[in-house]
């Protein structure tokens, strides 16, 4: 048992409590404290009410669909139906401006994370947390009303001890709402705990919270709270708007309400009916939704009573027919439907600390709750009363004359539904921005999804329009994953990695008549041995170098073959002054397996052993290929996280384009079967339909279904629609097989959007979600959003804002890559040094 002697009792002559009729004159706050203690986890009264508070989880805005939020609304109806009668529920969401601080972490490499934290820091956003209080007043007590308020009584006595009967009569109940909403998967609720309720001599509690609107987790600060002249709380200027009126009240609500800015004429984007009041309201407030579960039956009768009694006063006047006709319609809706009538309230605590700003403030709220359809009282006369109420523990004391009659069926539309987008808490990730306000998000879209089960694998599908911030987004992605110890392999056409691949001192294979593209399959690292998988895959090879695909291939060749390869590295071990390449190969062949085969007796006819030095001629020094299988720098493959083949130039030769195809998949291949315990990523850029096109769409097929099993992923990257339409490849080998789908910009499609969504397999949710996309930015950031859809369980849209220095070192723009390697020259070839220029003269202008 914490017994609550008060807060901060102490220095209680500090904090003075100014009476709504007498501004003269101030008490000391513990005088009228309401509550009593903390016994058992509850708040106990000096009324002799209990009170049981939560913390509660909410779904993030904007991932919500419409049946969703019906869903949603049922939840929280049936949890309500339970509590028994004399309960009050009390849901207090708590939106406070704040800054985003950055971490800025030491040491590490991370250049580009160090400016994004930079680039964040200090970003505004509104910090939401939502707090469940369920009140159980003991039998007899009269309804509290704003002339008889505990706050106006000189003193208030605690009672001897509170009834274990009473206890339980909450605690069974509150027990079944508490399971009815966890079941529903949208909403989860924490008890909150003494320390939590109380607060300790270094953080601040609910409580304190509440009565000194001070910040969450900071050390206790008191202030002085006054009503007259007007109403503030220390520093902070308060107002106080009601909706208790029925004719401040919309004329008809509903769980979801349609958030124009990202509708459009083909879809409905769905909010909650109050998300106007909460996270869409810019200002620091507490949105206040109390409703009072009343004795059904006697609800009844009391309106019954008033029916007829307006039913007698109707003749004299119309407004009185109009109350009666009123009340009639509300009985039988409560008789007809078996509705639970209930009393409501709500209301919206603003405060601010600069007087100028409460016209704004002002504008800011009726704006908010006209977009519910509501009118905004600004409460002058009942504000010290309601603002009491609102105290945890003192739910008991709302003025009834302050409610109005409802069902809890209309009554729950009014409840505050989402919560701001939280981070993940797994270790592996990337930083995303939340789509309100671009504060840093960590998201994994790999490793979480899998565990929770809601996907099967972590391939990805990439679709984005030119310009729509595709490329950007994939550089940082592979920033990421490469900074977390993963290795990825890029086959590109654009040339859209070249800036970070520098950046990641990777190796960047490309095409051009100066510096032709260098491999050397037959390098074997030092401490490594030839072992079957690189004997396979460079059999595979010189196959595909000698024979056509319409050339038949006998297993002789294939044994010859092979003993070639094995022959030949047990000379490279005897003779270790030559350098593994093909053409110490070729030499060895003509020299030494020559003779071999003459001693062995193997025929032409079994192994023509000219005509295959004839055919990979070319590929020997002074032929026409000489340089393609003799690279002797960036050898190491196998330990390079960062690897990107830029086809652009050789992705229509006969030639080189089947031979650099084949090994990219033995290198990737080759990664995905020895790194073990290392994640392992393979993009394909539009790239894929060269692939396709030269016989390798079983290879993309292949990587699709088995690269999970090694801890890898395949991602696949696009930007032409009618690919995803037309492309039986797209469909089958990489659409089926990869539960997390990316999109960007796609709105200029929405007339041939159907066939995307049957294409993708994707919902009405998924739909409403992708056509919103960069609808309504902000246009004092420059960000792009993606979409993202994780086994068509989650869908989101996210921003993706990259700092300067990211801006720079991923853009595909030609002007600005020529930019960056200008500044690079002119540092000496140090790219971090020249993106850091670049900002600063960036942020200068």
């Amino acid at each position: 048992m914490v017994f609550l002697l008060i807060i901060a009792i102490a220095v209680a002559a500090a904090m003075l409590l100014q009476q709504r009729s007498s501004p003269d004159s101030s008490r000391p706050l513990e005088q009228v404290l309401p509550v009593w203690k903390i016994e058992q986890g509850c708040l106990l009264s000096k009324s002799g009410d209990i009170t049981i508070a939560f913390e509660v989880s909410l779904p993030e805005i904007f991932s919500l669909s419409d049946a969703e939020y019906e869903a949603l609304h049922q939840a929280w109806l049936k949890a309500i139906k339970v509590l028994p009668a004399g309960s009050v529920l009390h849901k207090q969401d708590w939106f406070e401006q704040s800054a985003y601080r950055a971490a800025f972490a030491e040491g590490g490499d991370n250049f580009l994370l160090r400016s994004s934290d930079r680039f964040f820091n200090e970003r505004p956003y509104l910090a939401h947390t939502c707090y469940l209080m369920i009140t159980l007043r003991p039998g007899g007590l009269k309804p509290a009303s704003s002339a008889f308020s505990n706050l106006l009584r000189r003193n208030l006595a605690a009672p001897a001890a509170v009834p274990d009967k009473q206890m339980q009569a909450l605690l069974n109940p509150v027990g079944q709402f508490r399971r009815i909403l966890s079941d529903s998967g949208l909403v989860r609720l924490e008890q909150l705990s003494e320390e939590a309720l109380a607060g300790t001599s270094s953080k601040t509690g609910l409580l304190e919270r509440y009565l000194f609107l001070s910040p969450q987790q900071v050390v206790p600060v008191l202030n002085d709270i006054r009503f007259k002249p007007d109403f503030a709380i220390g520093e902070n200027r308060c107002q106080l708007y009601t909706l208790a009126d029925a004719e401040d009240l919309p004329s008809g609500c509903s769980p979801a309400i349609g958030y124009d800015k990202y509708s459009t004429d083909k879809t409905r984007f769905p909010i909650g009916f109050a998300a106007p009041a909460g996270l869409l309201l810019p200002v620091n407030h507490i949105y206040n939704q109390f409703l009072v579960i009343g004795d059904g039956p006697k609800t009844l009768k009391r309106m019954e009573s008033k029916r007829r009694r307006l039913q007698s006063l109707s003749a004299y006047s119309r407004e009185n027919t109009i109350g009666r006709d009123a009340t009639a319609a509300f009985l039988n809706e409560a008789i007809g439907q078996s509705r639970l009538p209930i009393r409501a309230h709500f209301n919206l605590l603003c405060w601010t600390r600069d007087e100028k700003e409460l016209k704004e403030l002002r504008n800011l709220t009726a704006s908010a709750l006209s977009r519910m359809n509501a009118v905004a009282h600004l409460e002058t006369q009942g504000t010290p009363q309601l603002w009491w109420a609102g105290l945890p523990g003192n739910e008991g004391e709302l003025p009834e004359n302050e409610s109005f009659d409802t069902f809890a069926e209309q009554a729950s539309c009014f409840l505050n539904m989402e919560t701001a987008y939280r981070s993940s808490n797994s270790p592996f990730g990337l930083r995303l921005g939340d789509r309100l306000t671009g504060v840093p998000l960590h998201v994994d879209i790999s490793d979480e999804p899998m565990k929770k089960g809601i996907t099967t694998n972590r391939n990805k599908v990439v679709v984005g329009g030119s310009g729509s911030g595709k490329s950007m987004f994939m550089n940082h992605m592979l920033h990421s994953y490469v900074q977390q110890g993963a290795h990825c392999v890029v086959v590109d056409v654009g040339h859209s990695y070249q800036g970070l691949c520098r950046l990641l001192d990777g190796y960047y294979f490309t095409y051009s008549e100066e510096s032709p593209i260098r491999f050397n399959p037959f390098y074997i690292a030092t401490g490594e041995m030839l072992d079957t998988e690189k004997k396979e895959s460079i059999k595979t090879l010189l196959v595909a170098l000698w024979k056509q695909n319409d050339e038949s291939f006998r297993r002789s060749e294939y044994v010859a073959i092979s003993n070639a390869l094995q022959s030949y590295y047990q000379h490279l071990a005897e003779n270790s002054r030559l350098f593994p390449c093909f053409d110490t190969f070729y030499e060895f062949l003509q020299a030494h397996f020559t003779k071999e085969l003459e001693t062995d007796g193997v025929k032409d006819r079994d192994f023509d052993i000219r005509n295959f030095l004839y055919v990979l001629c070319p590929f020997y020094k002074g032929g026409e290929f000489d340089y393609l299988l003799n690279a002797t720098e960036n050898l190491d493959v196998m330990q390079q996280p960062f690897i990107v083949f830029e086809l652009d130039n050789v992705k229509d030769h006969p030639i080189l384009f089947p031979v650099i195809t084949l090994i990219i998949m033995e290198l990737f291949i080759s990664k995905m079967r020895k790194l073990k315990g290392i994640r392992k990523v393979i993009v394909i850029e539009e790239a894929w339909k060269a692939i396709a096109r030269s016989g390798m769409a079983e290879f993309m097929k292949y990587l699709y279904k088995t690269v999970r099993k090694y801890f890898g992923e395949a991602i696949t990257v696009t930007q032409e629609i009618d690919d995803i339409i037309s492309s039986p490849i797209i469909k089958e080998a990489i659409i089926n097989n990869a539960d997390c789908k990316i999109l960007l910009d796609l709105k200029k499609f929405q007339n041939k959007f159907d066939q995307i969504q049957a294409v993708l397999g994707m919902t009405d949710k998924g739909r409403q979600q992708v056509l919103s996309v960069n609808k309504a930015n902000d246009p004092n950031y420059i960000y792009r959003e993606l979409y993202i859809d994780l086994g068509n369980q989650l869908m989101k849209v996210y921003r993706f804002e990259p700092s300067v220095e990211e801006y720079y070192a991923y853009s595909t723009e030609q002007t600005e890559k020529l930019k960056v390697q200008e500044y690079t020259e002119r540092c000496g070839g140090d790219i971090k040094k020249a993106l850091r220029m670049l900002a600063l003269e960036t942020s200068s202008h």
